[in-house]
């Protein structure tokens, strides 16, 4: 180490390039991991923290057995004269609704993160800047399918049988999925322009219920009045329910299932670049 006195008497060390080079760690510096490397190394962050805290999953299994079970027998027998026949129409359409609902915890979690300034740290390293965002969502499509999987669960225990079989009710299950994953995509929006997770959460039921029950998750909309029909047919919702009951039917219904794709690029292409908008001057 080499010594160096200053005009004072004072006596300042500075290190030599030789003791730097001990120090530092050797060899060449690691490479920058690859947008998608960051993007899944995020996502196994929130695979994490479900198994440190795994109370935050009860949104995702004991929900949706309440409401499926719930609304087959109140309603089944009223609406369709039997609880089995009920269910059939039913179950796609509660798997959509159980679904969409828990993506609304995607900004709820990314505001929490932002209070207590855990995005601040993520913006300083060296990744690909959307990473953290897309990795969060990444995390929260094992949610997605865990929730759809229970309620196929339930729904199967109770009488279901998709005549699609097996291929039908995958082809479902991803089109749920795809849909949530771009859906989610309003909330981090949501999630970084409101001030508290409570407002995320106000605002997210805000816009999740009229959505879910204006649509033909219950009932046909066929014995609606005709202004409510209107809305009903453009509703994204009706269309994805639309959607996966086809294929899980066997006979798929293309109208619907380009619609779903629509509405999901089209989630992606607004509110993607508006989140990393807010996320940057955030």
């Amino acid at each position: 180490m080499t010594t160096t006195t200053t005009s004072d008497a004072q006596t300042v060390y500075v290190p030599s390039p030789e003791t730097l080079g001990a120090v530092l760690a050797p060899g060449a510096r690691p490479p920058r991991p690859s947008a998608l490397a960051a993007s899944v190394t995020f996502g196994w962050r929130a695979m994490l923290k479900i198994k440190h805290v795994p109370e935050q999953l009860f949104d995702v299994t004991a929900f949706p057995i309440i409401m499926t079970l719930m609304f087959t027998y109140l309603f089944g027998g009223a609406l369709a004269g039997s609880t089995g026949a009920y269910l059939q129409f039913f179950l796609p359409g509660i798997m959509v609704t159980s679904v969409v609902m828990i993506t609304m915890y995607t900004g709820v979690g990314l505001n929490t993160d932002i209070e207590k300034g855990v995005f601040d740290r993520f913006r300083t390293l060296p990744v690909w800047r959307p990473a953290a965002l897309v990795g969060m969502i990444f995390g929260d499509v094992l949610r997605y399918i865990l929730a759809a999987l229970v309620i196929l669960g339930v729904g199967l225990v109770m009488g279901f049988r998709p005549d699609g079989g097996v291929a039908g009710v995958a082809a479902g299950i991803g089109l749920l999925v795809v849909f949530s994953f771009a859906f989610s995509w309003v909330w981090t929006m949501f999630g970084l322009v409101l001030r508290s997770e409570k407002s995320v959460m106000g605002v997210s039921m805000l816009v999740l219920f009229p959505l879910t029950f204006l649509s033909n998750v219950f009932v046909d909309p066929g014995t609606m009045p005709g202004w409510l029909q209107a809305f009903v047919k453009v509703n994204p919702i009706t269309q994805l329910v639309g959607a996966i009951r086809s294929v899980m039917e066997g006979s798929p219904d293309s109208r619907n299932i380009m619609w779903t794709l629509v509405w999901s690029a089209g989630f992606i292409l607004v509110f993607g670049p508006l989140t990393m908008y807010r996320y940057n001057r955030k």
